[in-house]
């Protein structure tokens, strides 16, 4: 499946396009800062970019400018009226942003996108049916870490055993559940401002998600870290790098419970 980066406020709009979306694409969720952005377009690596303009106003102008200049190849798709649009209509002049007005229709969207991609719409929905035959049954695993190339390693490890989703903070693994509930979480645990303290505590602070179990992740090897790890009461944790038999022998077993 190609990758779709939608970036935009978690409103119920974001939320209808991104499920929808998610039948075809591998779509990741993203917010409106331009750090988080960058971060994630070295992760991901989109085919494209999706950016809802509600509430344009507020949104950091400055990916706009980051898409243009360092990612000119990746096509962006915006949505929002005219008004929302207007802010940014000097990136849409050389054909690498394109605009589809507000209120648009999710099948509208899908066309675009098939259009962008140089795609056969319903090539894409057959293949899609295909995928979904070959990952039925498969657990799906989110792996949340601020360090990218932790990230891709965790996905690598892992990605012939099970469903992988990645998150760069608590915030993004917090959205990544609420699309799509992953069957366990493995959670780094020293991540700067949303640590995974922070993230398990809102974890469990949800209904739908407190029984998810979480396995830490964690680089800091002394007594009063580990302590610190297992007095929270995680499914397990490791420390980084984990060996990756004994972590797929872990998932396993914690998955059987």
């Amino acid at each position: 499946m190609r990758k779709i980066l939608l970036i935009g406020k978690l409103n119920s709009v974001v939320k209808e396009t991104s499920q929808f979306l998610s039948r075809y694409f591998h779509v990741q969720l993203c917010s409106e800062n331009a750090g988080v952005l960058e971060g994630m377009m070295k992760i991901v690596n989109p085919d494209l970019v999706l950016i809802s303009l509600i509430g344009a106003y507020d949104i950091d102008t400055s990916i706009f400018y980051m898409l243009s200049s360092q990612y000119n190849k990746t096509p962006v798709l915006t949505i929002g009226t005219k008004e929302e649009s207007s802010t940014f209509f000097k990136y849409y002049e050389d054909g690498q942003f394109e605009n589809l007005i507000r209120p648009v229709e999710n099948t509208a969207i899908m066309q675009a996108v098939c259009r962008r991609l140089a795609l056969d719409e319903n090539e894409v929905k057959k293949d899609a049916q295909e995928e979904k035959k070959e990952q039925t049954g498969k657990k799906r695993i989110l792996v949340v870490d601020d360090n990218g190339t932790a990230l891709r390693t965790m996905k690598a490890m892992l990605e012939e055993y099970y469903e992988v989703a990645l998150a760069i903070s608590g915030a993004q693994a917090m959205t990544s559940i609420g699309k799509k509930r992953p069957d366990l979480i493995l959670l780094d645990y020293e991540m700067p401002v949303c640590d995974g303290r922070m993230t398990l505590e809102m974890i469990r602070a949800d209904e739908e998600m407190k029984d998810i179990p979480v396995v830490f992740l964690t680089a800091i090897n002394d007594r009063a870290n580990i302590e610190a790890v297992i007095k929270l009461k995680p499914a397990g944790y490791f420390l980084k790098p984990p060996v990756k038999d004994k972590l797929l022998a872990e998932i396993e077993k914690i998955l059987q419970k």
